[in-house]
């Protein structure tokens, strides 16, 4: 059981490894912004299409060698909009190359499968945007499972 785990964690680096796309030195410099990203608590598979549960994984990195940038908010939503937890109750601060990270465990199934996080984020100064994204992982038997997915910003602060 083990060895599927890290197998999996495995599997999952390389998946973000392969699919990170490179940071580019004429991307704009912002000051702050809004991020949606997707949640899949759930997927379904086979013929009945039965719920597959998953762990869910926000991770947000401030990708900046100078600059701090402060989480003003973090909110889960469920599929149809609704807030069900906030996770930032004050600001917190990521200083430069620094990250942070909100679980959610693959027992909860109040988001269903297609949950969110409502991420803002904001800086004192120009800097480089987070890179901030999910990651689903679960492994059963011997069955194991992990993507990743961008989050999608919807609000820039120039």
């Amino acid at each position: 059981m083990l060895n599927v785990l890290f197998r999996s964690l495995f599997l999952c680096c390389l998946t973000l490894c392969i699919t990170s796309s490179p940071a580019r030195a004429e991307d704009a410099l912002v000051t702050g912004g809004t991020v949606y990203v997707p949640i899949y608590s759930n997927i379904y598979h086979g013929p009945k299409a039965r719920p597959f549960e998953l762990m869910a994984i926000l991770s947000i990195r401030n990708t900046d060698l100078q600059g701090s940038i402060r989480i003003v908010q973090a909110d889960y939503h469920d599929s149809h909009g609704k807030l069900i937890k906030r996770h930032v109750g004050k600001n917190l601060i990521l200083p430069p190359l620094g990250s942070a990270d909100y679980t959610v465990p693959e027992q909860d199934k109040t988001g269903g499968a297609g949950a969110n996080f409502i991420v803002t984020w904001e800086s004192d100064q120009p800097v480089n945007e987070p890179i901030i994204q999910s990651l689903m992982i679960s492994t059963r038997s011997s069955l194991g499972i992990s993507f990743i997915c961008p989050g999608k910003t919807i609000h820039v602060s120039p």
